[in-house]
């Protein structure tokens, strides 16, 4: 067997399906499934229930996939490791959720140019379960997600904790409020990101679990600057990490602490535990605490880009 029939057999693992397989491994479908079958052939058994269009893995595929993946891995590893060359840059890919990356990235980066840290990032910004994925399947060296997780495969380092802020327009009427707690919330129309957002599912455990009432979500947005812009016109209210405020919010817009247990979030940073520890993926951890560190003496981490409360 060789490492190119092994990507080959974990992408149909994953697909579920040759074709799709075949478009992931950028390879003809007939070409990829000869490869698997000859991996069957030397292996002396099959790897795949065929069931029409859609495959799984026998006892045997099962037992192969965890191993192929190590190996995978280790190969790639192995390549990145050969292949850095310090004078184009020390290479990292990180990936982070998007209320995470559109500061943290930032204060990064500028911290590493401001120290003459030569690092080239590779960045993605997605949804927290699409991030975990892509660190444990190897294709990052590091994610910025939130907590709580735990995964043997992974070390987890965390970076900061900040408060989740109420979001409501000047003109509501728990604007002026003396205090506000989550239970004068729940007759309240709400403003949320997508089901996916990991400060979204945060929000609806601790309601439906502390306080026993569903948020009733009128408008569900796929941009923080949508959450802003209706909640600043008064169309409901929003719950938000307080890094999320920036100089830039719609003009009406007010955020309030909450009364009660504190309402907050951890931040950490993410790697597989196999992967190799590049120069570049160093630098960055290094960097990503330095940031935290001074910041959180000056002001909290979450108010790099925004004003007081």
């Amino acid at each position: 067997m060789d490492i190119y029939q092994l990507r080959y057999f974990v992408a149909v693992a994953e697909s579920g399906n040759f074709t799709k397989a075949a478009t992931r491994a950028n390879i003809s479908q007939p070409s990829l499934s000869q490869q698997i079958l000859n991996l069957e052939a030397e292996l002396n058994q099959p790897l795949f229930h065929r069931l029409g269009r859609r495959v799984t893995l026998t006892d045997a595929g099962q037992l192969l996939l965890a191993r192929a993946r190590r190996i995978i891995a280790e190969t790639d590893d192995t390549i990145r490791e050969l292949r850095e060359d310090p004078g184009f840059g020390h290479r990292v890919s990180v990936g982070a959720i998007p209320t995470v990356a559109h500061f943290f990235l930032h204060a990064v980066v500028a911290y590493c140019r401001a120290n003459n840290i030569n690092i080239k990032l590779r960045s993605r910004e997605d949804f927290r379960a699409a991030i975990l994925t892509a660190v444990l399947e190897g294709e990052l060296d590091w994610g910025l997600i939130s907590m709580p997780l735990a995964d043997p495969n992974l070390e987890i380092t965390p970076l900061f904790t900040e408060p989740l802020l109420l979001a409501i327009g000047a003109q509501h009427h728990l604007a002026n409020a003396e205090k506000i707690t989550l239970t004068d919330l729940r007759d309240e129309n709400f403003i949320m990101t997508g089901s996916a957002s990991s400060v979204t599912s945060l929000i609806l455990q601790r309601f439906s679990g502390e306080n026993d009432f569903t948020p009733n979500i009128t408008h569900r947005c796929a941009q923080l600057s949508t959450v802003k812009s209706l909640t600043a016109l008064g169309l409901g209210v929003s719950v938000l990490p307080r890094s999320a405020r920036n100089a830039n919010d719609p003009e009406g817009l007010v955020y309030r602490r909450l009364e009660g247990p504190p309402f907050t979030r951890e931040i950490a940073l993410i790697r597989h535990r196999r992967r190799y520890l590049s120069k570049g993926a160093q630098l960055f951890a290094e960097a990503a605490r330095a940031v935290v560190g001074p910041l959180e003496k000056k002001a909290p981490i979450s108010q790099l880009t925004t004003t007081g409360d």
